[in-house]
């Protein structure tokens, strides 16, 4: 659909729907590769490496280790990843510890499939 550069993304969330409904919609587009997923912040610490991700859809609330965590050790050691909270949560604070954790940007899981592009667009082009 566009000339970009493909952008890598990886998928963390605790819900098996969520991730494989996202993987679903990343291939929507031709700009878009879906390399890999995660189904707590601990395993997507130890992934990043070897998916090599642009972007990361980060969960926050996740059993083991949480998305605030990951997002803190992943842009700590990873800075060109950027990573877009996905998240239910309306808990202005919570999010705000993500933004803070380096956190690109957030979205809440019920916004559209083109904002939701449009998103992720944005975070791998800085």
């Amino acid at each position: 659909m566009t000339n970009s550069p493909v952008i890598r993304v990886m998928i963390v969330d605790d819900h098996p729907q969520v991730r494989r409904g996202l993987g679903v919609f990343l291939e929507l587009w031709d700009d878009f590769l879906f390399v890999g997923e995660a189904d707590n912040g601990e395993k997507a610490v130890a992934l990043v490496e070897e998916l090599q991700p642009h972007v990361i859809l980060m969960d926050l609330v996740m059993p083991v280790m949480d998305g605030v965590t990951a997002t803190r050790i992943i842009r700590h050691n990873y800075p060109n990843v950027q990573i877009v909270v996905l998240t239910s949560t309306i808990d202005i604070e919570v999010i705000q510890e993500a933004l803070d954790a380096g956190a690109k940007t957030y979205m809440l899981k019920n916004v559209t499939i083109d904002t939701m592009a449009k998103t992720i667009r944005s975070a791998a082009s800085d």
